[in-house]
């Protein structure tokens, strides 16, 4: 059975069980969630994209 699961929900719940966990204060959270839009409409972006699609692929390759 293949699970698929946003990158956006998926990060979300980490910075949530950090934010709760870890002790991430929320500004951080708020920080690191800004320096995001911002790297998305920077023009680093597409190389960003297409690295993380390649980790993406490469993980969906492995067999257990």
């Amino acid at each position: 059975m293949a699970l698929s699961i946003s990158a956006v929900v998926l990060l979300a719940i980490i910075v949530f069980l950090l934010v709760k966990k870890s002790g991430l204060k929320a500004g951080h959270a708020v920080v690191c969630t800004l320096l995001g839009f911002y790297l998305a409409s920077s023009s680093v972006a597409p190389t960003i994209n297409e690295l993380t699609t390649n980790v993406a692929g490469m993980i969906g390759d492995i067999k257990f």
